[in-house]
């Protein structure tokens, strides 16, 4: 989205509203493009618990980054002055982040152009497959679950199975719950049993990354939370043969969701 300022000559502030997961990190974009000398960029917000329009940085050409009554350093400036740009990374952000940010160029002779951003936060209230562990073709069929550690009460277990011709059963055991950040990084483990073999634990990391969404404000009240599968890995386990000559094979495929 662009805004056009006539003024001597076309000028051009570029910023998109910014749609991102609670506890990620998210591009505010700010470039204007303009001949005109600029001696000072600066970003105000209005947010819950702050004045409006509260400055909370400026970035000049010698001095660089400076923090207004308050240092926070969540933000980086990843632009380039000398370009006319202003962008700032945000990183972790709350829900108490959420709310409208402002860049605003300090240029002569044309003056003080700037632009405003909406920041939506979502906190990812959709219950989405974690994790999916399955015990395949075992004759009898195996027993499935989960030790959840510090999930325990955040995820849930789901359970299917599929009893084949040959006699032997296929069970599928998917944990779900709500991405968050504090998901990540947490520890889960996948407990498979059945008579035919020994018990056997599976565990991995559980991984919640998220992106940021950029999109213009007609498409605000319509947004829907697109979920892209970014990466699948899968541990893999077989047991030896038994005297039934049936075979336990047994893995664990673990989604990641962006």
């Amino acid at each position: 989205r662009t805004v056009s300022l006539s003024r001597a000559q076309w000028q051009t502030v570029q910023v998109g509203d910014v749609v991102m997961m609670l506890g990620s990190s998210a591009i505010l974009p700010c470039h204007i493009s303009t001949n005109d000398h600029l001696s000072q960029i600066t970003w105000q917000r209005t947010i819950k618990g702050k004045a409006p329009d509260d400055v909370f940085l400026i970035i000049q050409p010698k001095i660089g980054l400076k923090y207004r009554n308050e240092k926070d350093f969540r933000f980086e400036f990843i632009g380039n002055f000398n370009d006319k740009n202003g962008t700032l990374k945000f990183s972790n952000v709350t829900l108490k982040d959420e709310g409208s940010y402002t860049c605003i160029f300090s240029l002569f002779p044309s003056g003080t152009p700037s632009k405003n951003s909406q920041l939506v936060i979502l906190e990812g209230n959709e219950e989405v497959p974690l994790a999916t562990c399955t015990a395949a073709a075992s004759k009898p069929k195996a027993d499935v679950r989960w030790i959840k550690g510090s999930l325990e009460g955040k995820v849930r277990e789901e359970l299917k199975e599929t009893r084949h011709a040959n006699g032997t059963t296929t069970t599928w055991s998917t944990l779900l719950g709500k991405p968050g950040r504090e998901m990540n990084g947490q520890l889960v483990q996948c407990v498979i049993s059945s008579e035919a073999t020994n018990e056997e634990i599976l565990e991995t990391n559980i991984q919640v990354q998220c992106k940021y969404l950029q999109t213009s404000s007609k498409l605000h009240r319509g947004l829907q939370k697109e979920k892209t599968l970014q990466r699948m890995q899968r541990l893999s386990m077989k047991s030896s043969e038994k005297e039934d000559r049936s075979h336990y094979l047994s893995h664990c495929t673990f989604l990641f969701f962006s």
